[in-house]
Parts: C-alpha cells; sequence; structure tokens
C-alpha cells in the first residue's frame, strides 16, 4: 500500500463515498482510477476557470503562513477545484465559478496519483485542512486582477484583439 501520510489522505477522503471500501478498490484497482464523491458533508468545492484557479493557486502559495488546502485540477475541463469547509448558505458569484455543495458530486483520483485528466495541484494530507474561505476569496481578487493586467497586454500587442482565451479545439491536428 501507500506511506501512512498517503493512506490517511486516501481514508480521509474515501469517508466522503457511500461505500468506503468500494471507493478504495476502485482507486486501487479500478480502470480509471477516479471515483465519484459527495460533496457538502465533509467538504465543498469551489471550481473555476483553469487560469484563474492557477493564478489563484500561485498567489496562495506565495502568502506567508498560509498552508493551502487541497485543489484539484481537471485539465480536460480546464478548471481548477479549491476545497473548502462545507457551508450551506455559501454563495460564490462570479464569472465561470461553480460551487458544489451539498447535493453535488465531484469526480477525484486518489491522493497520491492522477486519474486521466485530474490531478491534485495540492493533495489532501489527511488531515481535513481545507482552504479558508477569506484566505481564498482574497487570492482569487488578487488573480483576477493579475489575469486582467495579462489580458490587456496580450490585447495590446494583438492590436486589441486577445487571442488569451481562445476555445479550446479538441479535434485531432493534421
Amino acid at each position: 500500500m501507500r506511506n501512512s501520510a498517503s493512506r490517511q489522505a486516501m481514508e480521509w477522503l474515501a469517508a466522503a463515498a457511500k461505500d468506503p471500501r468500494a471507493c478504495k478498490r476502485e482507486w486501487e484497482y479500478g480502470e480509471h482510477g477516479t471515483v465519484v464523491l459527495a460533496s457538502g458533508r465533509f467538504w465543498d468545492v469551489l471550481s473555476v476557470p483553469e487560469e484563474l484557479g492557477l493564478l489563484t493557486l500561485d498567489t496562495l502559495l506565495r502568502t506567508p503562513q498560509y498552508e493551502p488546502g487541497p485543489t484539484l485540477a481537471d485539465f480536460a475541463a480546464h478548471r481548477v477545484g479549491f476545497f473548502l469547509p462545507p457551508d450551506p448558505a455559501c454563495r460564490w458569484i462570479g464569472s465561470g465559478i461553480r460551487y458544489a455543495g451539498k447535493g453535488s458530486w465531484v469526480a477525484v483520483p486518489p491522493p497520491y496519483r492522477s486519474g486521466r485528466s485530474l490531478q491534485w495541484l495540492v493533495p489532501p494530507d489527511g488531515s481535513g485542512d481545507l482552504h479558508t474561505p477569506a484566505a481564498l476569496e482574497l487570492a482569487l481578487r488578487q488573480a483576477t486582477g493579475e489575469l486582467a493586467v495579462i489580458i490587456s497586454r496580450a490585447e495590446a500587442r494583438q492590436g486589441g484583439h486577445s487571442e488569451f482565451f481562445r476555445p479550446h479545439d479538441s479535434r485531432p491536428q493534421g
């Protein structure tokens, strides 16, 4: 099996499953290596567009004395999810922001490896530590400002037309 920290993280994540043993079996032996877990009991997930999410995580990692919580990237969907304490009254509003609380489901790989397009940017450590909503909100605001500057510069270089946010074309090239 995995080391003690990985086991503890796996137990913590699997506790959100209807059948934790089946969840762990899927992670270990399943074809896809991912499971769908209910949010709203142990954690909620704030999902943002990839560019914003990566800048936000970078901001959090540069914040002294802040330990970021579990952060999951879905590179196929171009999204980054931040695991937060459950809050049924919470409302996050913004362009491209999705909030998975009670009644929502989130696909997750095991904490010790990636699963297809899903990858832990900050894996859970099993302690139950999550992102602090206030710190995450502040980092999102800062990252939004940085992203606006990046887009403005890109538009200036392109003569007023930004190529920064092009739709992803999944058709094979060639």
